[in-house]
């Protein structure tokens, strides 16, 4: 007997699919689907999976659920023909704490990952051609441009992005102003937490290391400070009062100036944690213990905070998720028609964190009479 010829094998053309790839094709889960699923409309899962900063969190997270559960995959070629190209955002740098700078650059890639963003980072300096470098910036044909301090507040930097319609985010400003794109905490309130706390251990001599004058973050800590005095009956004296520069040298010569008083704080609370651990090294070479002689606090909750011993009790600011809600907003700005979000000003929330650096003050021994 013959045998029977092979069934011949059917191979689908590209203008007609096969019945199995058009079956396998209406099965994939479509952005109607998620929309169904999280009980919201198409348009709102569109922009979370744009990254757009005017969802609110809970939908968003909802969202987020409902594309896990369906393995929903938006896909590249429709999100390009809606307009969803990649962006370009510069970030420019100028901070002398290595630990903030790092955390805000991990942020920032993080959310760019996410929100499909090219992040491009440059160094500039302020007072060493800043305008300069931000006119390369802008000549580079960038979309927008992130600000971390302290060229969040730089009126050359900002004045030129402006000029040329570029969105700018400004991070960790005190007062932004009413037309910025701005995302910060608020310094005054968590320098009042962090001084009623020093106070609540009994210290009543406090020295304070302000950060960079040309700063509003530096003048809202140090309000928050002496705000808590104030409202303890205490008076501000002008001689615990050093001036800072968020550097880690500028904290050592601040925290030398405090303990070479005649009469000097049996605490010392810092702008930033680099000048907080430039105070416990000199406290360190004095010979003093932390924090049975000396109480020591910081502010930002970077990497170098429990990097030294006795780790130190501060201010934790968000600077990384800082970083991803500045590039959140800024690509709702640019992929939004009219290039206007629900919020231009963004308040997260700050966190006191007591760890080993603090403790009551010492008894001093009484000077014997003359």
């Amino acid at each position: 007997m013959a045998a029977e010829p092979p069934s011949p094998i059917a191979v689908p053309t590209p203008s007609k699919p096969s019945t199995r790839t058009a079956r396998r094709a209406r099965s994939a889960p479509t952005i109607s689907d998620v929309a169904r699923q999280a009980g919201v409309s198409p348009m709102t899962v569109s922009r979370v999976i744009n990254g757009e900063a005017s969802v609110r969190p809970t939908t968003r997270e909802t969202v987020k659920a409902a594309i896990a559960a369906l393995n929903y995959a938006p896909n590249p070629a429709a999100r390009s023909l809606a307009g969803a190209r990649q962006l370009r955002v510069a970030m420019l740098y100028s901070n002398p704490s290595a630990g903030f700078l790092s955390e805000f650059l991990l942020g920032s890639l993080d959310q760019a990952s996410r929100s499909d963003v090219q992040i491009v980072v440059e160094k500039c300096e302020l007072g060493d051609h800043e305008v300069e470098v931000a006119a390369q910036v802008v000549a580079s044909g960038i979309d927008g441009v992130v600000l971390p301090p302290p060229l969040c507040e730089s009126e050359a930097v900002l004045e030129l992005f402006a000029r040329a319609g570029v969105p700018t985010v400004s991070v960790a400003t005190g007062r932004p102003a009413a037309d910025m794109l701005a995302i910060r905490i608020d310094d005054r309130a968590a320098a009042l937490t962090m001084t009623r706390h020093i106070m609540s251990l009994g210290h009543r001599r406090i020295g304070f290391i302000m950060g960079n004058p040309n700063l509003t973050a530096s003048s809202r800590r140090l309000s928050g400070y002496t705000a808590a005095l104030e409202e303890a009956g205490l008076a501000v004296d002008e001689a615990l009062i050093v001036q800072g520069l968020y550097s880690y040298r500028s904290g050592l010569d601040a925290a030398e100036q405090l303990l070479d008083l005649s009469d000097p704080p049996t605490a010392i609370f810092s702008s930033n944690d680099d000048m907080a651990a430039a105070t416990v090294a000199v406290a360190h070479r004095r010979g003093l213990d932390v924090p049975g002689d000396l109480t020591v606090c910081g502010f930002d909750d970077t990497t170098l905070s429990t990097a030294i011993w006795p780790e130190l009790t501060t201010i934790h600011q968000p600077i990384a998720d800082m970083a991803r809600a500045a590039v959140e907003l800024l690509v709702a700005v640019l992929r939004h028609k009219d290039g206007e979000v629900a919020d231009r000003h963004l308040l997260l929330d700050y966190t006191f964190i007591r760890r080993q650096s603090d403790a009551p003050p010492r008894m001093r021994p009484k000077a014997l009479p003359a």
